[in-house]
């Protein structure tokens, strides 16, 4: 039904159109690139976000096994159509999760082992694996009281999760929470995502056009943003003019972007910023791709991250890895990150406009705040090797 769903979907779509689409001919594809006699490794993630946080997993294992082939699914297309191109894998849509198409999918690749990223649990995948014997490991695992695997009505979610191997988790309340259910085979290990945040700080892209555009001046960045959260920004930025302003949509379609730059007249879009290169009189610069925001930190001193009026904020911890206090709104509940850096003071939730200007005005020379933030992703690094360690072992 969910299939069906989609492809009605595609026809009005362009997100269900690429899901949909991107899975034609899914299977002779893998077939042409894989070898089920490399025993390759095989990674799976939800989307860009997971890809993020599995990746210092991923690259650790392809230079310690060169020669090793590895396959990364993912579910949803803004995260394949970003990482299509992964220079360290063949990378493929996961094919939808029917018992046929896990045991095909399974016989084609032949995995020596499989490892997910943080929350993405398939009954038919996990099964088909399990029945062959192939070790399935969960990282960066994070688990709530209120998940169904804990309610009295879970006892089928519960078995999806007792075909994982090993699941190593960011926190003790996911450890109490497995164990409660009779899994022990469960490891405090951290978030990978600092790992991959704090390498990424050490070694950012320059971006010479963005260098130029920033100039002398100081900058705020708002990455991941939603129409929600850019209305709130329109106040600040007037009431600052001597500041630069960086806004990194969420989604980049031709729409939205309009949408921005009718908020900010004094803007300049970074698809038409290196034509315009001498004209440094724009105060906004809107990046209008997908891709850049990772680097685009290194010239901010402040950072509002975006999505929390919506389902949830995004990644806090790559401006916090440059020394950036943050900035986001109400719906930051499921990210422990985001409730320790308000804790420690490098952080700060809003509602408004105007707590927004009051938040912006607390940080944007506290450099007690700024080191708070740096040192709390230093300190919180090492994931990878943990994790690293307890599969050679294995």
């Amino acid at each position: 039904m969910y299939g069906l769903l989609l492809r009605f979907a595609s026809l009005f779509n362009a997100k269900a159109k690429l899901f949909v689409e991107g899975r034609h001919h899914i299977f002779e594809n893998i077939a042409q690139k894989v070898d089920a006699d490399d025993e390759p490794i095989w990674f799976h993630f939800a989307s860009l976000g997971e890809f993020e946080q599995g990746r210092p997993v991923l690259e650790e294992l392809k230079s310690i096994h060169p020669q090793r082939k590895i396959i990364v699914t993912f579910f949803s297309p803004s995260g394949y159509e970003v990482r299509k191109n992964y220079a360290m894998a063949d990378v493929f849509y996961l094919p939808l999760d029917t018992a046929a198409n896990a045991k095909k999918f399974i016989n084609i690749v032949n995995p020596k082992l499989a490892i997910f990223t943080k929350y993405e649990f398939w009954f038919h995948y996990f099964k088909e694996l399990n029945s062959r014997k192939i070790p399935l490991y969960l990282i960066s695992g994070i688990f709530r009281p209120d998940q169904t695997f804990f309610k009295s009505y879970g006892g089928f979610y519960r078995g999806i999760l007792k075909f994982v191997t090993h699941f190593f988790v960011q926190n003790e309340e996911s450890v109490s929470l497995l164990k409660s259910i009779g899994i022990e085979q469960v490891s405090l290990s951290g978030d990978t995502r600092f790992d991959r945040v704090y390498e990424n700080a050490q070694h950012p892209k320059k971006l010479s056009d963005v260098e130029a555009f920033c100039g002398t001046q100081p900058v705020f960045i708002a990455g991941s943003t939603w129409p929600e959260d850019e209305k709130l920004l329109v106040d600040l930025a007037e009431k600052n003019p001597d500041w630069k302003f960086i806004i990194a949509p969420h989604e980049i379609g031709a729409n939205h972007i309009a949408a921005i730059e009718s908020l900010f007249p004094n803007s300049i879009k970074y698809s038409v910023l290196k034509s315009q290169i001498s004209n440094l009189e724009p105060q906004i610069l809107i990046i209008d791709n997908i891709g850049m925001l990772s680097s685009l930190y290194q010239y901010a001193k402040v950072a509002y991250i975006g999505g929390g009026f919506g389902a949830g904020i995004h990644n806090t911890l790559e401006a916090a890895a440059f020394g950036l206090p943050v900035i986001f709104g109400p719906k930051y509940d499921k990210f422990q990150e985001a409730k320790d850096l308000i804790e420690i003071g490098a952080a700060k939730s809003i509602h408004t406009s105007a707590e927004l200007l009051t938040a912006f005005d607390h940080f944007k020379s506290n450099e007690q705040a700024a080191t708070a933030a740096q040192n709390y992703v230093a300190q919180k690094k090492g994931a990878t090797e943990m994790i690293l360690k307890a599969l050679n072992q294995d």
